[in-house]
This record gives structure tokens, C-alpha cells and sequence, in this order.
């Protein structure tokens, strides 16, 4: 069994740092489980980590793919399994580090639906029919055949809805019967998973600041620069949080000033959102910020809580 190490938590919550600093206390090497990340030049508005902050930890699935291509879960969970390999292999410890959710637990839970066959076909057939009568149209889909993913899955969410359906199409079943049919936590690793958390409040106002140093570091330039470069709005990569809405306010449809505020906005309900879903792993040790002094005795907490896990593990 591989020992994985996990650092989640919402977006500004302040992952990078206290990451960089145990990676150099426990000899890691960092993937990173980001779902905007993965592309090359979308640099601001991913907040992506530079070369100067990295410190000389090795870091993984950053800058994997051009934002024209699509970029799937099954895609992450191939090629960061490939790097756990290679970490473990050099006497390293793999530390997987972000804030997209279902790249970590794609790791962390055995999903065998992923492999089901796929149906093109009805794939785009639903697609078709989002455009035509909406996304919510779709999702009500879902009603009848897997009442657990319709409850699960906002609107929004087309690709995963669209998946469900289509697993039910194809097997017959529910996307939500297979896992609970497998064993879940049978996987090759012993996973030691830390989320950090902060008062509510305090993380919003993170956010905000977070944004506004986006855009003095140039995140309007940048998307101005991707436009130029062929970047269009249906890609998934210009779908992330402050480049469709900066792309809103580039082609007329909104005021610079309500682009930021949705991007603010947005980016404090994927916070919730995230800590929604974190919840619902019991793996998960949650770590509160404001419980602490400063950064340097969250990760002597952390570090110290790791280290005695692996010896009650290795007993």
C-alpha cells in the first residue's frame, strides 16, 4: 500500500504555502488536483503557482494541456496515478493539493463506472437537446432513472449530468448503484486527508482580495491574449471562474465592474461548495486555521498528526 497524503480546502483559503512547507518536511513531491491548473497559459486567473513559489518541490499536472482541449476526470486519475507511481519510486511521498474535489476522490475511491462503455451518439444527442431547450430540461432527465444524481447534480453541471444519463443508457443502472456496489475504499492506498477550513467571513474577504490582485496582475490582459490566440467561450477551459465573466464584459454583454462582481460571487459559492463536499468524506481531518498561532504551527500539527498515523499504520 502507498502512503498518499491529501491537502484540500476552498479556494483562498491559503493551500500553496503551508503545502510547500510540508512537502520540504516530509520530503513530497506535489500533484496538483486543480481543475484549471492543468492548462498552459491560464496563469492568473487559475492563481497557478510559479516556479519562484514552488521552492524546489517537484510539481505535477500543471500546465498537462492546451486550453482547447477537453481535460476529463478519467484523464486526471490516469496520469496522476502514473505520478504517484513515479513519486513512490524515487522514496517520495506523493501529496496530492487542491481544490477540485472530484479529481481527488476520482484517487481516493474505487469508481469502476468510469469504465463503462460510452454512447457518442446520446451523448451529443443530450447536448443537442440542452441547447435547444436548456440545461435544466436535461437535468430533469435524471428525475426518473437515478434520483440520487439528480439531487446530487446542479443544472449546470452538463457534463456530469449528461454522464449519468448516459451510464443509465448504456448499463441499465444508475450511476449512483455502482458505487454502492463496490467497495469504495477499496483502493492501493493509505490515505491521509487534511482540509484546511477558516472562519467563513474571513475567507470571503480572502477571495475578494484574491480577485483584485488578479486583476492588478493582469487577468484582463491575459484573457484579451487568449482571445486573440482563439479561445472561445464553448471551450471548458474559458468556462472557469473569471474568464467567462471578464469574456462577458469583452464582448459587450456586461460592465467591468458586474464581471468582478460576479467573479467574487462565483468564487465564494464554489468555496461553499467545496466544503460541502468535503464533508462528506469521514477520511477527511478538518483543520482549522483560526485555531492556530500562525502557519508554522498549523504544519508542525499537521506534519506531526501524519507522521503518527504512518506508525500506528506500519504496527
Amino acid at each position: 500500500m502507498i502512503d498518499i497524503f491529501i491537502l484540500a480546502g476552498p479556494t483562498a483559503v491559503g493551500k500553496t504555502n503551508i503545502s510547500i512547507n510540508l512537502a520540504k518536511k516530509l520530503k513530497g513531491e506535489i500533484i496538483s488536483a486543480d481543475s484549471m491548473q492543468i492548462y498552459k497559459k491560464m496563469d492568473i486567473g487559475s492563481a497557478k503557482i510559479s516556479e519562484e513559489e514552488m521552492q524546489g518541490i517537484p510539481h505535477h499536472m500543471i500546465n498537462v494541456v492546451d486550453p482547447k482541449e477537453d481535460f476529463s476526470v478519467a484523464m486526471f486519475k490516469e496520469k496522476a496515478e502514473r505520478d504517484i507511481e513515479n513519486i513512490k519510486s524515487r522514496g517520495n511521498l506523493p501529496m496530492i493539493v487542491g481544490g477540485t474535489g472530484f479529481y481527488i476522490n476520482s484517487l481516493i475511491y474505487n469508481y469502476n463506472f468510469a469504465n463503462t462503455n460510452r454512447d457518442e451518439e446520446y451523448r451529443k444527442h443530450l447536448e443537442t437537446l440542452a441547447e435547444e431547450k436548456g440545461n435544466i430540461y436535461v437535468h430533469n432527465l435524471l428525475k426518473d432513472i437515478d434520483l440520487d444524481s439528480y439531487n446530487k447534480l446542479y443544472p449546470n453541471d452538463l457534463k456530469r449530468v449528461i454522464r449519468a444519463l448516459e451510464v443509465y443508457k448504456v448499463t441499465g443502472k444508475p450511476i449512483s448503484q455502482f458505487a454502492k456496489e463496490e467497495d469504495l475504499y477499496n483502493i492501493p492506498y493509505n490515505v491521509h486527508y487534511y482540509v484546511l477550513n477558516m472562519n467563513r467571513e474571513e475567507l470571503y474577504d480572502r477571495i475578494n482580495k484574491r480577485v483584485d490582485i488578479m486583476l492588478e496582475k493582469g487577468l484582463i490582459e491575459e484573457v484579451i491574449r487568449l482571445q486573440k490566440e482563439g479561445y472561445t467561450s464553448d471551450m471548458q477551459s474559458m468556462k472557469g471562474i473569471g474568464y467567462k465573466e471578464i469574456l462577458y464584459y469583452l464582448d459587450g454583454q456586461i460592465s467591468l465592474e458586474k464581471s468582478i462582481e460576479m467573479i467574487k460571487q462565483f468564487s465564494r459559492n464554489y468555496a461553499k461548495r467545496q466544503l460541502t463536499w468535503f464533508r462528506k468524506d469521514p477520511r477527511v481531518k478538518w483543520v482549522n486555521k483560526d485555531e492556530f498561532s500562525d502557519e508554522d504551527a498549523i504544519v508542525d500539527f499537521i506534519y506531526n498528526d501524519f507522521l503518527e498515523n504512518i506508525q500506528i499504520i506500519s504496527k
